[in-house]
This record gives C-alpha cells, sequence and structure tokens, in this order.
C-alpha cells in the first residue's frame, strides 16, 4: 500500500511546466492506475506551440454513480524557486512539510487520491471509481476542454450522474462555487520609425481611446451591485487591464500597442454586455479585438443533497466559495461537482511551493472516506 508522500516524491520529479509536455508524467500515472486495476483512457493533443499533451481519464468498477475526482499534471513555472536545500523538482521534507514544485498545487491531490484507491483496495465497489488527469490547466484549462469533449469515459460520468471532485487546494474545505474567467485582447498596430521622424504612427496613441473605456468599464463594475455577488469575497469582477507597447527602445515610434482585460464572471451574471461593449470601443478606434480565452463560473446549490452529503463526510460546517478557476470551468455538463482537496491556495504557485503533511494525510483519510460513501 502506497503512502501518499512516496508517490508525491514520484510526481514532483517530472518537470511538468505548462510549456513543456507532460507525456512522461502521464505515461507514469496510467500505470499507477493500471496497477491498480483501472480501465484507462488517452485523449492526445498537439498544442499551439506544437508540444504534445496528454490526458488520462480511468474508472474502476462499473455502474452508475460512483466518484469521478479531477486533477492536473502541469505546474506554473519554477524559474524563482528559492528553497535552499533543493530544487524545485526534488521533494525534499521538512517541519512538517513537503516541499516541491506542484506539491501542493495539485500533485499532492492525486497522491491523496491513489493511496485513497489502495487504502479501499480490498472493498467490493457496488460504484465506480473515476480519476481524470489532465494538461494544461494552469494556462486555460485545454486538456479538460478535450477530456469534456472526447471522452468516452466522462460521457459515462455525465450520464451515470457521478459526483465530481474537483482536488484542487481548499485545505480540505468544500467548496460549492468558484468565479469564471474571461480574457479579452485588443490590438493597435501602428508604423515604426526614429522617433524623431515625422513618418511614424504611435501605436499608443491609437490605443488611448480604447484605454479611456476599459477604465470607465472598471469604475463602473467596480461599484455597481448589478456586477457583483456577495457570494464572494470579492465580490466583484476584477475587471483587469494590461498594456504593453512591445517597444525596446525609447527612440522608437511604437508600432504595436496590445491590451489585456482579464476578469471573473461569477454565476448569475452575464458577461456578454462587457464583452460587446469593449469590441464597440476597439471597432470604433479601428482597433483587432478578440475574446482570448473563457471559462464559466461553477456552481452547485449550497443546499443542495450533494453538497450536504460531502459537508457530512468530510466533518465541515458549511460550504464555501473561492475566487480562483478551475477545470470545472468545462465540465459544466456534470451536475454535482465541487473542489475539495488538500493543501492552502496560499502555498500554491510560490516561490518556495509546500504542502504539509498532515494535509496528506487528511486528505487520503477524505478521499477514503468519500469512496466508502459513494462507491463501496
Amino acid at each position: 500500500m502506497a503512502e501518499p508522500t512516496e508517490l508525491l516524491r514520484e510526481l514532483i520529479a517530472f518537470p511538468t511546466v505548462s510549456a513543456s509536455s507532460n507525456t512522461e508524467i502521464t505515461d507514469f500515472i496510467e500505470s499507477q492506475l493500471k496497477t491498480r486495476g483501472f480501465e484507462t483512457e488517452r485523449i492526445e493533443y498537439v498544442d499551439a506551440a506544437g508540444v504534445s499533451k496528454s490526458n488520462v481519464v480511468g474508472r474502476l468498477g462499473d455502474g452508475a454513480g460512483g466518484l469521478a475526482w479531477f486533477g492536473h499534471s502541469d505546474v506554473v513555472p519554477a524559474d524563482d524557486w528559492s528553497h535552499s536545500d533543493a530544487g524545485p523538482w526534488q521533494a525534499v521534507e521538512a517541519d512538517g512539510r513537503l516541499y516541491g514544485r506542484g506539491s501542493c498545487d495539485m500533485k499532492g491531490s492525486l497522491a491523496c487520491m491513489l493511496a485513497a484507491v489502495d487504502r479501499r483496495s480490498s472493498a467490493k465497489l457496488n460504484s465506480p471509481i473515476y480519476i481524470t488527469v489532465t494538461a494544461d490547466e494552469e494556462v486555460g484549462y485545454i486538456g479538460a476542454s478535450r477530456v469534456a469533449a472526447e471522452s468516452a469515459l466522462f460521457e459515462q460520468m455525465v450520464s451515470g450522474d457521478v459526483n465530481g471532485i474537483i482536488g484542487e487546494p481548499t485545505s480540505l474545505n468544500v467548496v460549492y462555487a468558484h468565479k469564471g474567467s474571461i480574457a479579452l485582447r485588443c490590438t493597435s498596430r501602428g508604423l515604426a520609425a526614429h522617433s524623431s521622424q515625422s513618418h511614424g504612427v504611435n501605436a499608443n496613441l491609437k490605443m488611448i481611446p480604447f484605454l479611456n473605456e476599459m477604465r470607465a468599464i472598471y469604475d463602473e463594475v467596480d461599484g455597481n451591485p448589478h456586477w457583483q455577488n456577495n457570494e464572494f469575497s470579492p465580490p466583484g469582477l476584477s475587471w483587469n487591464i494590461g498594456i504593453n507597447d512591445h517597444t525596446h527602445a525609447i527612440n522608437i515610434t511604437p508600432a504595436q500597442s496590445v491590451c489585456t482585460v482579464y476578469f471573473r464572471p461569477m454565476p448569475g451574471i452575464d458577461p456578454a454586455p462587457l464583452i460587446d461593449r469593449a469590441r464597440g470601443a476597439a471597432e470604433v478606434s479601428g482597433l483587432e479585438f478578440e475574446v482570448a480565452f473563457r471559462g464559466e463560473p461553477m456552481y452547485v446549490d449550497p443546499e443542495s443533497p450533494f453538497i450536504r452529503e460531502l459537508l457530512a463526510v468530510s466533518r465541515q460546517p458549511e460550504a464555501k466559495t473561492v475566487c480562483y478557476g478551475t477545470d470545472g470551468a468545462v465540465l459544466t455538463r456534470l451536475r454535482k461537482l465541487a473542489v475539495f482537496g488538500p493543501g492552502s491556495i496560499e502555498q500554491a504557485h510560490m516561490a518556495d511551493e509546500y504542502i504539509e503533511l498532515s494535509q496528506l494525510d487528511a486528505g487520503t483519510a477524505a478521499y477514503s472516506d468519500l469512496i466508502a460513501a459513494w462507491c463501496v
């Protein structure tokens, strides 16, 4: 019977930054699933940069219902890694913590789920256990989108009304809702020239009217209750404006200016008017505009039998919301879905990322209890 710390050490050793291929760790995870008796399915694709990516979906047992755990194998870059005793791909244990990139977000959760399956290995399953591990969650839920569109096992989860758990770090609090995410990109084209000359066209000047409208939207959504949901903290859309002219010297007339807007719509709020308003502002100024990315909010009624049962099994008093997103943004065909995993989001993406060893133990116990409640 594998312990979660042992499994996590092996998972951390794979350098799975989103820009790199994750096929080696998927091979490893698939072998772990097959060793435990899972039927497996691979969903392969090549990303926009030509890098091979892979997702794996496993099922143990037959029938409807059961438990479906979802996680991702990619991690954020480790260029700023700061722990002095080991690099980001070499797990080190100290002061009741296990350090390593992805230890918290979210290889630790996968280690807990595999260890939980081991703890219930002698039990007869009346309903199936599903484990899904995706690529590219950190850069836009790309792998999960492919699973939702192409996986036969995912179709079984939907038709069987499975109890879905996204194992992102919540400190084992039950999360019934998270915000969505939408990225807008507006590009202004100019003409580069030496700034002492008059024939250059400054792309930043063409961008200014659009920026003024983005600031107006920022002010409006920040204070208007129509665009807020008090189930969340903060309750607003977080209309975040970025600007970059990509000009490498101060004496060059900028030939390009790019404005990005990233905001987080909440359940029950239609973002279409904001998108249309931004698109209209771009068109008036003759600028290029695109919706670069869109992920939907996740929401399950906090008073639903599913959430109440999850609270009872996990011994939590109430369900919560979070403001970050998960693969749940593209798994919305599942009627019952919650975020529930070991580790704190405060430790995720840090320069010395870690997970508390006590959280690994508690996460394994919690997932084992869910298997017993929904599958045995």
